[in-house]
């Protein structure tokens, strides 16, 4: 009797001390996560890197500037991703990331664009396997300036269990064909719950090149907080956007905003690009029109229509099937004449986004 008797204190004490460890790990892990988080000081001066080989932008030139969202390198057109429903939350392998990363360099350099705005381009990230993205593109346009805004830098995450999302490091990296004179980092609103640990430290960079008649062409690099937030901190990110916007367009400058803004940007695109709707998809609300200010224009005016969208959802491999919409888009001040704009249709082959490309002069 005794004998049991201590079988069952000892096989108590052991599953005490498992209970305790356990407790003990993820109180450790919790702390850690919430000493490592930190945001980025607001209006950051940026680095700029390279020799642009044109100092100004002329008038009645027609120039290119393209926005694309690449994925962090990870979308091939297989790959789905945990947080849109799917599985996976690292790219298939190193070499597909560098795989991805090669296509769209070449992707880019077949459009020639002046001005590339791209969002979710990766470095030392355990999701894309350290590769530095940022630093294989650059080396790929020697002839362009550019500047790199840091927008996430999360600690380990340790989901999902089956392979742990890790640490992640990426930003907004902007090129020119025309030197960049400066960068600044302006830091979004963000939530301030518990989601603010884990998300990213949303922001967008203005940088500043000059135009033959010595005003200011800007080009706003942007990435506000995903789909499913609470609207009222959209609003906010967009007013904060729209008041820098104006105050550049109030000194006589002229204003490029493009990038990934995580709306239905045309107001109607998720109903054009898919036979329903399911609530499950309903995230993606219309772009706030009401929101932009005098003196701008968020431009829908595709030249093959409204037919090719810029988004996938990744809760599955890509095929016709999937949930489709456009949320990358241009807006810019009435003094920059739009002369041609489309969505490219990449058929999601290196990203979940595909890139758009607009053609302008300056008035």
């Amino acid at each position: 009797m005794k004998s049991t008797k201590r079988k069952r204190i000892r096989w108590w004490m052991i599953l005490l001390g498992i209970i305790v460890l356990l407790i003990l790990i993820v109180t450790g892990y919790v702390l850690y996560v919430i000493i490592s988080y930190y945001r980025i000081d607001d209006r950051q001066s940026l680095d700029m890197e390279g020799k642009s080989k044109s100092d100004v932008f002329m008038l009645d030139k027609e120039y290119t500037v393209m926005i694309y969202n690449i994925g962090f390198g990870a979308y091939t057109q297989d790959f789905t991703f945990f947080m849109d429903g799917g599985t996976q939350s690292w790219a298939k392998s190193k070499e597909s990331v560098i795989d991805c990363i090669n296509g769209d360099i070449d992707l880019l350099n077949q459009y020639k664009a002046d001005v590339m705005l791209l969002q979710e381009v990766d470095f030392d990230s355990t999701r894309s396997y350290h590769v530095d993205e940022a630093s294989r593109i650059c080396s790929a346009f020697p002839d362009m300036s550019y500047t790199f805004a840091v927008n996430y830098h999360s600690p380990f995450l340790f989901y999902p269990l089956t392979q742990p999302h890790g640490a992640s490091n990426a930003g907004l990296l902007t090129l020119s064909s025309v030197q960049i004179k400066e960068g600044i980092r302006r830091s979004l609103p963000i939530s301030e719950g518990m989601s603010k640990y884990i998300d990213l430290d949303r922001c967008y960079s203005i940088n500043r090149t000059d135009v033959e008649n010595g005003k200011q062409l800007v080009f706003i690099n942007v990435h506000t907080s995903a789909y499913g937030i609470e609207g009222d901190l959209q609003k906010q990110q967009l007013t904060m956007l729209f008041e820098d916007m104006k105050e550049e367009y109030d000194k006589g400058n002229y204003v490029i905003c493009g990038g990934d803004f995580n709306h239905d940007f045309t107001g109607n695109s998720k109903e054009i690009f898919n036979e329903t709707v399911p609530e499950e998809y309903t995230w993606a609300v219309p772009f706030p029109d009401e929101l932009i200010p005098e003196h701008f224009n968020k431009l829908t005016d595709y030249a093959s229509g409204i037919t090719i969208p810029s988004c996938r959802n990744a809760d599955k491999p890509y095929d016709e099937s999937n949930f489709t919409l456009t949320v990358d888009g241009f807006i810019v001040s009435d003094n920059v004449i739009p002369t041609y704009m489309n969505v490219i249709d990449n058929q999601f082959l290196y990203s979940d986004h595909n890139p758009v490309e607009l053609k302008f002069k300056l008035e």
